[in-house]
C-alpha cells in the first residue's frame, strides 16, 4: 500500500477546503463591512441634512435674533424689554418689523416645513410654543398695521427652553457628524498612534 498516495489526496481535499473557507469568510467580511460602510453613510447623510435644513439655520437665525435682543437692550439700557415705554415705541416697532420678525419668519418656516428633521421622536414642546409665540406677534403686526398700539408684545411668551435646545441639538449633531466622519478607522489610528503634547 502507497501512502504517498493517500497523504497527497487528503492533502489536496484539505487545501481545497481550506480555499473554500477562505474564500467565505472573505466574502462575510466584505458583506459586513460593505453593510457597515452603508450604513454609516445613512446615518452620516441624515445628520447632514438635520444640520444643514433645519438646527443649522435655525441655530443661526436664533444666535443673530439673540445678538440682536440683547444690542436692543444695551442701547436702551435695560435688562429686559418689557416694559415697552411710549418713549421706545417707535425704537420698539423698528427693530421687531424689521429684526426680530424677519429672524422668526425664517425659524417658523423651518420648524412648520422641515419639521420631520427633528431628532425627537415626538415634536418637542418648546418648538410648538416658538410658533405660536410668533403667530401671537403676527397678530401685534396687524394692529399695529391698522394705528393700534395697545399691545406692544406678543400674548404668548417667549419659551425660554426654545435657545436652550436649539443650541444643545446643533452640537450634538456636529458631535455626530464629527464621529461619523471620523469614525473608527480615526480613533483606532489615535489610540494606538497618540500624538505628544509637548
Amino acid at each position: 500500500m502507497d501512502l504517498s498516495a493517500f497523504f497527497s489526496t487528503s492533502l489536496l481535499q484539505n487545501a481545497a477546503v481550506l480555499t473554500v473557507i477562505l474564500a467565505f469568510v472573505s466574502y462575510l467580511a466584505t458583506f459586513l463591512s460593505a453593510r457597515m460602510l452603508a450604513r454609516r453613510k445613512d446615518k452620516l447623510e441624515l445628520v447632514n441634512r438635520r444640520l444643514n435644513e433645519f438646527y443649522g439655520p435655525l441655530y443661526v437665525a436664533s444666535r443673530a435674533g439673540n445678538i440682536a435682543y440683547r444690542s436692543l437692550l444695551k442701547k436702551q439700557g435695560k435688562t429686559q424689554s418689557y416694559p415697552i415705554l411710549d418713549s421706545e415705541m417707535k425704537e420698539w416697532m423698528l427693530w421687531v418689523t424689521t429684526i426680530f420678525m424677519p429672524l422668526n419668519d425664517v425659524r417658523e418656516k423651518i420648524i412648520i416645513e422641515k419639521a420631520y428633521l427633528v431628532v425627537e421622536e415626538q415634536m418637542p414642546i418648546c418648538l410648538l410654543d416658538f410658533v405660536t409665540h410668533v403667530v401671537g406677534y403676527k397678530a401685534v403686526l396687524s394692529k399695529w398695521a391698522e394705528d393700534d398700539f395697545s399691545e406692544r408684545r406678543s400674548t404668548i411668551g417667549w419659551p425660554p427652553e426654545f435657545d436652550v435646545y436649539v443650541e444643545r441639538s446643533y452640537a450634538a449633531l456636529k458631535a455626530e457628524q464629527t464621529r461619523l466622519l471620523h469614525g473608527v478607522p480615526g480613533r483606532l489610528w489615535r489610540r494606538f498612534f497618540p500624538r505628544k503634547v509637548k
